[in-house]
């Protein structure tokens, strides 16, 4: 019954009802990431009113963009025809494995001299001169 109602409801959970029938009557699977997002494709040539292929990714749990790989974000956007699962993409030695933005969450990067990197503001340098009024 739960999961009943987050269908029906929510949107940021995965699909609701509304979306399952689109894909079901337009949809087009043509694949899926390392974390379970699936992506689709609009079954017709064009969209008339956008000029393009409709393409929309359906997420595995909560609903992030910043959990789309680099690979599926050029396909989403448009930047290459075939997505990665035709393609033969190699990432190079360079290339760092893709992270979702951790912003608001403890893993969230905390440059050094933050108050939440530590704690506790570091002292200052010296280099800082308050203001005064009527100066």
């Amino acid at each position: 019954m739960k999961t009943f109602f987050l269908k029906f409801f929510t949107w940021w959970n995965s699909q609701t009802f509304g979306t399952q029938l689109n894909i079901w009557r337009y949809g087009v699977f043509v694949g899926e990431d390392e974390s379970g997002n699936k992506y689709y494709r609009s079954s017709y040539a064009k969209d008339p009113a956008l000029g393009h292929e409709r393409r929309w990714i359906v997420y595995n749990g909560v609903a992030e963009a910043s959990r789309i790989p680099p690979g599926w974000w050029g396909w989403m956007h448009h930047k290459s025809d075939k997505p990665p699962t035709e393609e033969a993409y190699q990432p190079r030695e360079w290339q760092k494995a893709h992270r979702p933005n951790m912003t608001g969450t403890s893993e969230a990067y905390r440059p050094p001299g933050s108050t939440l990197a530590s704690g506790k503001r570091p002292k200052a340098t010296g280099d800082y001169q308050a203001w005064t009024p009527g100066s």
